[in-house]
């Protein structure tokens, strides 16, 4: 029997992912969250899901090393999507890409002058085509996590990140000032394992689309 693997990240894409699975007739017999295991048994015998770092699901899909994978917009832009048959919009894990600045800087006035400004974000190449196609001149600086602390000790002017609920920019006193894409979660294939496996990936392509139109 041909088996496939899919790639999922723990947290809110595992969340949301699990009742897209289920009506796939796919439920996982450990929860990533409690369990140490790094490969996840499914009540398929022919399915298995693998918990790797968000931003590695499209690397381990193109590689071939999973089958199918769940990964943000945000994750896909910044890989590039090469190698990957990105076919569904899954319309979980929804948020925005943002610029945000602190509560008293003139984002607008500083565009305008033509300021050079310093941006820390992870985003690199999300930011580095925002900020070129807007002409602005930037230094980017890549950081890995709590980038709202970057403006706060003037290691930057500004920073490009997902905002949700907003609540975290309010209580560090920065205010989301331009949008630079919405972003959601997406059903990636292997391109290679859509024509080897297609029996199989089918079905389950099929009960995604069809779980999330209602």
């Amino acid at each position: 029997m041909t088996d496939i693997t899919i790639a999922l990240s723990k947290g809110r894409i595992f969340e949301d992912t699990a009742p897209l699975l289920k009506a796939a007739g796919i439920v996982a017999l450990d929860d990533p969250e409690s369990s140490r295991k790094l490969i996840l048994a499914t009540n398929r015998a022919n399915v298995r899901l693998i918990i790797v770092r968000a931003s590695d699901v499209p690397t381990y899909v193109q590689y071939g090393a999973a089958d199918l994978g769940i990964a943000g917009k945000d994750v896909l832009h910044e890989h590039g999507g090469a190698g990957l048959y990105q076919p569904l919009d899954l319309n979980i894990a929804r948020c925005r890409m943002m610029v945000a600045v602190p509560e008293g800087f003139d984002y607008d006035s500083a565009v305008r002058q033509g300021a050079r400004l310093r941006i820390a974000t992870k985003y690199v190449q999300t930011a580095r085509e925002h900020f070129a196609d807007k002409g602005v001149h930037v230094d980017l600086i890549k950081l890995y996590g709590s980038m709202e602390l970057a403006p706060l000790v003037g290691l930057a002017d500004a920073i490009v990140d997902l905002v949700s609920s907003g609540n975290t920019l309010k209580a560090n006193h920065l205010k989301a000032v331009e949008e630079i894409m919405p972003i959601s979660a997406r059903l990636i294939i292997n391109q290679a394992a859509l024509k080897l496996k297609r029996e199989i990936i089918q079905p389950v392509l099929d009960a995604f689309s069809d779980a999330i139109k209602q």
